[in-house]
C-alpha cells in the first residue's frame, strides 16, 4: 500500500531492516539497551544519561537508519539537503 501511493506521488519509500534496534538504541550516544522489556515505555541510557521516550527514540532510530541506507547522512551526521529531479521519460 504504502509502495503504491509513494509512486502515485512521486515520491520515495525509505525501509529499514526488520532486526534494526530501534527501540533499544539510545539515539544519543548508540548504547544498545539489551534489557529493554517490551513493557518498558521509558528509560535512561545507562551509558550517557540520556532519557528516552521508547517510542520517539524509535523514531528518531528508524530516521536515521533509513538515511544511512540511503547515503543521506555525513560522517558527522549532518544530513544532506536532497532535491527531488524529473527523469527524463
Amino acid at each position: 500500500m504504502l509502495e503504491y501511493k509513494c509512486e502515485r506521488y512521486g515520491k520515495t519509500l525509505l525501509k529499514i531492516g526488520k532486526f534494526d534496534p530501534s527501540s533499544k538504541l539510545c539515539s544519543h550516544c548508540g548504547y544498545i539497551n539489551r534489557d529493554l522489556e517490551l513493557s518498558d515505555r521509558e528509560w535512561t541510557c545507562p551509558d550517557c544519561g540520556t532519557s528516552h521516550d521508547r517510542d520517539v527514540n524509535a523514531a528518531i532510530n528508524i530516521k536515521k537508519f533509513a538515511l544511512q541506507d540511503q547515503n543521506l547522512v555525513g560522517v558527522a551526521g549532518a544530513e544532506r539537503t536532497v532535491e527531488p529531479v524529473d527523469l527524463p521519460q
